[in-house]
């Protein structure tokens, strides 16, 4: 699995990347999927699930910032 392309604009353009955290990020895979980067929040969202989204042990949730999905918004693919 390769990353093809990060979307948007980098974390450092947004304001997201510093020395101290990582830099959330919206990736498009070599297989079509799409990977995100983000904070782990699934503990604190654990007990606000929905009932039709679970996260399967090998899955989390992550928080990414509103910028980097309004920034990716034109490069995604429209199928």
């Amino acid at each position: 699995m390769k990353v093809i392309r990060s979307l948007g604009k980098t974390p450092i353009e947004l304001g997201n990347a510093t020395g101290v955290s990582g830099s959330p990020d919206i990736l498009e895979l070599d297989d079509g999927a799409f990977a995100v980067i983000g904070v782990d929040i699934t503990a604190q969202v654990d007990d606000l699930a929905l009932i039709d989204a679970r996260c399967a042990p090998n899955e989390r949730v992550v928080r990414v910032p509103r910028n980097v999905f309004i920034a990716a918004k034109g490069d995604f693919p429209e199928e």
